[in-house]
């Protein structure tokens, strides 16, 4: 991978069934491609399919403030008390879940962007 760009295909055929949990903030990575519409294939689907049982990705574009401030909230509720539980990925990523913070500060577009997917 060091000599040519990571594919979509060569994340599909990894064994990542060690890992938990994988966020990925960045826009659009749960989004598919808009050449082939009739397949549901992602990055944070890929992760899926390579073994991680919970992946939270974005569905479109999402301000850098904003998201860093909505992330720093998410992990300090995914580990609350020092209990990091990726089960609670979930839980923590919805737009009524408590990591929003104030509702005056984010747009709705900007607070509904996350999608989690998995266990």
């Amino acid at each position: 991978m060091r000599d040519q760009p990571l594919s979509l295909l060569d994340i599909t055929q990894m064994d990542l069934s060690r890992h938990e949990f994988a966020f990925l903030s960045a826009c659009e990575t749960a989004v598919g491609v808009p050449t082939t519409p009739d397949e549901v294939i992602h990055l944070a689907a890929g992760l899926q399919f390579a073994g991680v049982k919970s992946v939270v990705g974005t569905l479109w574009k999402v301000n850098d403030a904003t998201v860093q401030r909505l992330v720093e909230a998410f992990y300090k509720n995914l580990c609350w008390r020092w209990q990091n539980d990726s089960r609670r990925a979930a839980q923590c990523a919805a737009p009524s879940g408590p990591f929003i913070g104030s509702r005056q500060r984010h747009a709705l577009d900007q607070r509904i962007v996350f999608m989690h997917i998995g266990a």
